[in-house]
């Protein structure tokens, strides 16, 4: 959930002075833009990916730091909960075989932690949300020894003056208070990191957002929360309702939500910073040595730490981020649509379907989004991940099926946008290939989750719990196979 920080650096009696330390960090932002600061641009790529810690049987393995400390690996860290545990693969440019060497990665960390990982009895798992949580792993004292985790949930607690609250009505509707963030850890996500110029950021951010709820369709990994079936990507309902800070009456006037699609086509990325600055109050209020705009007037790209701050405590859908790296400002769109795993050809597959489909879409004259209202496109999110392929997506003038979508136009689009990226051909028909036949097949994760544990459920008559259980643990071992998704036995 982002960089450390403790209750030491909050300056809560500080209010008016923050907000002018977030305006200066506005007024810097655009000057840089305005100025030509970010003119020197490289198009790269980035994954992070959020991963749990599982039993033999398939069960939250509570053991981050002791797993951690023994791999002792840079690339990785703790995250919300002790079962949780995250991966940042270095950025890659955007081009040639960045796929394969991404894939081959990821595929060898993994292994390579594997085996120092088994001795702590822990298995590494990529998945949406982890099936087999309960109540009592979903606490408070369940949370991560990095204290950013608990002073950010006790802070999200006095916003709201209430419990969390979560309301899935689903195929087993699922209703729940917390009085904490915890539950969240059950989620674990795919980021997708493009770096992009900003003359042309509004052009990349409207087209991850349009794209967002194909993506959530074929990529949909999240079927169980607590042992509840409720949608085929849940962790889309949880995060919206588990991290809105808004109280009741916040809500009721309409005040902005911290987890959202948006609610407009932008025009540029500088407004996407200005509005949280206004609309949201900062959970981790801090204030620096360095005003900004006294560093960019001594001719230095200042690091804008509490807009960053600020910014990784607003949970967007597609996230504008701004970062400093060897001393050269950027600008890159974060897309947190999509779930972890299944496997990792799965989740370089639903990448290679995002940088395909943006860059084709971003350079398209007249873009798609002139012909789509906005609310189509935030209501299609919750469509799709409410019912996975089967949903009916907004797509000019029409609405189709996401399953139809995909295979009649997007894929093409998508082929074509990693033909202008100078992609390798083969490495495009492979990943591309994989989001064809799970399309055909409609074998997502979510619905292989459901799958298993009906089979087990009726044919072998397990109850839930142990359904879950032995559906976890096959998901583990077909995980480490590596053959994607759609290729794995239900029976």
């Amino acid at each position: 959930m982002g960089q450390a920080v403790d209750d030491s650096v909050l300056v809560n009696e500080q209010a008016e002075l923050v907000r002018e330390r977030l305006d200066r960090s506005v007024v810097a932002l655009r000057a840089m833009v305005e100025l030509g600061w970010f003119s020197d641009h490289e198009d790269t790529l980035g994954f992070e990916v959020e991963l749990d810690l599982v039993d033999p049987l398939g069960r939250a393995r509570p053991v981050n730091d002791p797993v951690l400390a023994r791999l002792g690996r840079d690339d990785m860290q703790s995250e919300l909960a002790r079962f949780n545990i995250e991966l940042n693969v270095a950025p890659r440019r955007l081009t040639g075989d960045v796929f394969d060497a991404t894939a081959r990665e990821l595929r060898e960390i993994l292994i390579r932690c594997a085996a120092r990982t088994e001795v702590l009895g822990a298995r590494i798992v990529a998945i949406g949300t982890l099936p087999t949580l309960r109540p009592d792993e979903l606490t408070y004292e369940q949370l991560s020894s990095n204290p950013r985790y608990a002073l950010l949930s006790r802070r999200m607690r006095e916003a709201r003056s209430a419990l969390f609250a979560v309301h899935i009505d689903g195929r087993e509707p699922l209703a729940f208070s917390a009085d904490s963030v915890a539950p969240e850890a059950s989620a674990t996500s795919l980021q997708l990191h493009l770096r992009v110029p900003v003359d042309r950021f509004a052009a990349f951010y409207n087209a991850a957002q349009i794209i967002s709820p194909v993506q959530v369709a074929v990529g949909a990994n999240s079927p169980y929360i607590l042992g509840h079936e409720l949608w085929h990507e849940s962790r889309i309902a949880l995060c919206e309702q588990l991290l809105d800070t808004r109280r009741e009456d916040e809500v009721m006037t309409g005040a902005r939500s911290r987890v959202s699609l948006g609610d407009r086509w932008v025009t540029g990325p500088v407004d996407l910073f200005a509005e949280i600055v206004e609309l949201i109050p900062p959970l981790l209020p801090t204030l620096g040595p360095d005003d900004p705009l006294e560093i960019l007037a001594a001719g230095r790209p200042p690091e804008l730490d509490e807009l960053r701050l600020h910014n990784g405590t607003v949970w967007r859908w597609n996230r504008p981020v701004y970062d400093v790296q060897g001393g050269r400002p950027h600008l890159r769109i974060e897309n947190r649509v999509l779930p972890s795993g299944p496997t990792v050809i799965d989740m370089v597959a639903n990448a290679a379907l995002y940088y395909g489909l943006v860059r084709t879409l971003a350079d398209s004259d007249p873009p798609p989004w002139r012909d789509v209202p906005f609310s189509d496109t935030e209501a299609d999110l919750r469509t799709a991940a409410r019912h996975g392929l089967t949903a009916e997506i907004s797509w000019g003038n029409r609405r189709l099926p996401a399953r139809d979508l995909l295979l009649d136009q997007l894929l093409p689009l998508a082929a074509a946008g990693l033909d202008a990226w100078g992609v390798d051909v083969s490495a495009r028909d492979h990943y591309l290939g994989v989001i064809e036949q799970r399309a055909r097949t409609g074998m997502t994760g979510a619905i292989w989750q459901t799958s298993v544990v009906g089979h087990l459920e009726r044919d072998r008559g397990i109850d839930r719990a142990a359904a879950l259980r032995e559906m976890t643990r096959r998901y583990v071992e077909n995980m480490r196979d590596g053959l994607p998704v759609h290729e794995w036995p239900v029976r």
